[in-house]
């Protein structure tokens, strides 16, 4: 009969320092050991969806777990939130947020949870941000439009994907430096405000380059400048607003990774290493291109300091002109 091996002094010092460990120190450790889910708080198809779908499966095989996509939707996309904050902070639920995530608590009283709370990961990926006008505008440049409605005060009519959206935030900053007033027409949508400016129902909209990019290609638009720092790549032609005397000026679409509150700071950099991996991937940066998405990828440090902020500007921009969900 063979006889029991006794443990050697390194076994028992690695079994006394594990036992020293606290628990969820050893679930780091491993993690992650079973698939992640993340929730997109926006419709399946859309802009944010469509980049959480292009990006997740190579996260997922960097991490060695499935990803799965989960749309809740709803409330501004404080449901899908609330969905998160309420999960315990392991790693395995993860929240997929868009600009929404500093204008709703400045808009929504009484919220179950804090968005403030939230740890977050990265800023993934922007969607430039256009103004974009009708085929017969009389004005073919960013003076040109301010000129128009400075004649025309309260005339012009410019659609956004809606209230509070990104669109709507940008329109209100862009008219108060350019000291103008136009009337503001809110869609459910960057594709409904496209389509009346084709149709020639509003003059011009500030939506993304993505959601109004047909339309001009069609013919039916034009594009005045981008709202992004930088000339947009798959727009070379198309000057920025802050070319356009604006210096500074960035206003853009958003989809971010976000964890509940308390997510060890571990899994937020393993989660950040398998991101930006997925973003160097060739082929998401293919499919992103296709949906207009300009990849970012944040360290979670930066994309801290970005969030706090952003709410903050969004918190004043609320109040002082006085914007009211839908």
């Amino acid at each position: 009969m063979n006889a029991t091996p006794l443990p050697t002094r390194r076994g028992l010092l690695a079994g006394a320092t594990a036992a020293l460990l606290p628990l969820p120190a050893l679930a780091q450790s491993d993690w992650p050991s079973r698939p992640i889910r993340l929730v997109v708080p926006f419709a399946a198809g859309g802009a944010a969806d469509s980049a959480a779908r292009a990006i997740s499966p190579v996260m997922a095989q960097r991490l060695g777990q499935s990803i799965v996509v989960e749309n809740r939707t709803g409330a501004g996309g404080s449901v899908g939130g609330g969905a998160v904050a309420a999960s315990p902070p392991d790693g395995y639920t993860l929240l997929w947020d868009a600009s929404s995530h500093l204008v709703n608590p400045a808009l929504m009283r009484g919220l179950p949870f804090d968005y403030a709370a939230f740890v977050p990961v990265s800023q993934v990926v922007t969607f430039p941000g256009v103004l974009a006008v009708k085929a017969d505008f009389p004005g073919r440049s960013v003076a040109e439009f301010i000129r128009q409605a400075k004649e025309r005060p309260g005339a012009i009519s410019v659609g956004t994907q809606g209230n509070a959206t990104a669109g709507h935030v940008g329109l209100l900053q862009f008219s108060r430096r350019a000291g103008i007033e136009v009337i503001h027409a809110p869609y459910r949508g960057g594709a409904d405000a496209a389509r009346d400016l084709a149709a020639g129902v509003v003059d011009a909209v500030f939506i993304t380059t993505v959601s109004a990019g047909p339309i001009v290609d069609s013919g039916r638009a034009r594009f005045l400048a981008v709202a992004t720092l930088q000339r947009v790549p798959s727009r070379p032609d198309v000057p920025t607003l802050a070319e356009s005397g604006f210096p500074g000026f960035e206003s853009n679409e958003w989809a971010a990774l976000f964890g509940p509150a308390g997510l060890p700071q571990p899994i937020v950099a393993k989660l950040h290493e398998a991101l930006r991996e997925a973003l160097g991937d060739a082929g998401v940066q293919q499919r992103l291109g296709q949906i207009g998405a300009v990849p970012v990828g944040s360290a979670p440090a930066d994309f801290a300091r970005f969030v706090r902020e952003g709410r903050e500007q969004m918190a004043v921009l609320v109040r002082e002109a006085g914007i009211r969900l839908d």
